[in-house]
């Protein structure tokens, strides 16, 4: 199984670089964030006549949304209302063997790292607060999952292009990290980027608009993540982060994801 994780930053925006990735690296399944449209608008089309007939979206117009398309059948699972707040950050399917798959968009966090001052912030914290009690009360050793996303969090000093500078920027600051650290706890959660890339090297899928040549500065930071539980990690086969997807005309700021799994599905 080949699993794409993007946060695609508006679905209908960028049909044709998801046809193009499609047609360049034939994946099995596709998770999208900030898809930034409402279902019923959902192009859908686009996807089901490359081979995904399998979809579960939860979308809302401008903001947020999130999809997994996939042409292996699944079944949707229900998800929690995420802090009281129904804006579309999670989208949940189950595989025939079981393997559960979770697709999530944890709050950016707005500009100031500080909950008091910024309730983006403290809803982001609170978000990732409640990831971690609800995958401690679904522990179970034999539990299949894979949970993939743009989680808004760059975790380790390789994650950002400045450790030192960017200890006060949201997205990598010490309390962000340690509360994705408790999310990976919760169910002792193996990032599948960092199995197969060594913390000690610089690991980056966003880089910023700001920049007019990103690849030259390379201020990138790793905010997309794929995780499985131990009772997948011997499926994990090879990670790819495409860059040439991040390069083409009007890209969104996220390059995809790539995880190849051996999985019967």
């Amino acid at each position: 199984m080949r699993l794409v994780t993007w946060n695609i930053n508006s679905v209908r925006a960028r049909l044709a670089h998801v046809d193009h990735f499609i047609q360049t690296h034939d994946p099995d399944v596709i998770c999208l964030q900030e898809t930034k449209v409402t279902d019923n608008e959902f192009p859908l089309k686009a996807f089901t006549k490359q081979g995904f007939e399998h979809y579960a979206i939860a979308g809302q117009k401008s903001y947020n949304g999130v999809a997994i398309f996939s042409k292996l059948p699944f079944e949707t699972l229900e998800s929690p209302i995420w802090c009281d707040k129904d804006d579309k950050r999670h989208v949940a399917v189950q595989f025939k063997d079981g393997t559960e798959l979770h697709n999530f968009y944890v709050p950016a966090g707005g500009d100031v790292p500080d909950p008091e001052l910024n309730d983006k912030f403290a809803h982001k914290l609170a978000f990732m607060k409640q990831m971690t009690a609800w995958f401690s009360d679904k522990k179970a050793e034999s539990n299949k999952l894979i949970l993939v996303g743009d989680l808004n969090v760059a975790p380790l000093e390789n994650d950002v292009w400045s450790h030192k500078q960017l200890l006060k920027i949201v997205s990598h600051t010490p309390i962000e990290v340690d509360h994705l650290n408790e999310v990976m706890k919760s169910h002792d959660w193996i990032d599948a980027m960092r199995h197969f890339i060594p913390e000690s090297e610089r690991l980056y899928s966003w880089w910023s608009y700001r920049s007019k040549d990103w690849k030259k500065t390379n201020k990138g930071r790793r905010l997309d993540h794929v995780w499985v539980t131990p009772a997948l990690k011997e499926t994990l086969q090879h990670m790819l982060i495409d860059l040439e997807a991040r390069d083409r005309e009007k890209p969104s700021d996220h390059a995809p994801v790539i995880v190849d799994f051996a999985l019967p599905l």
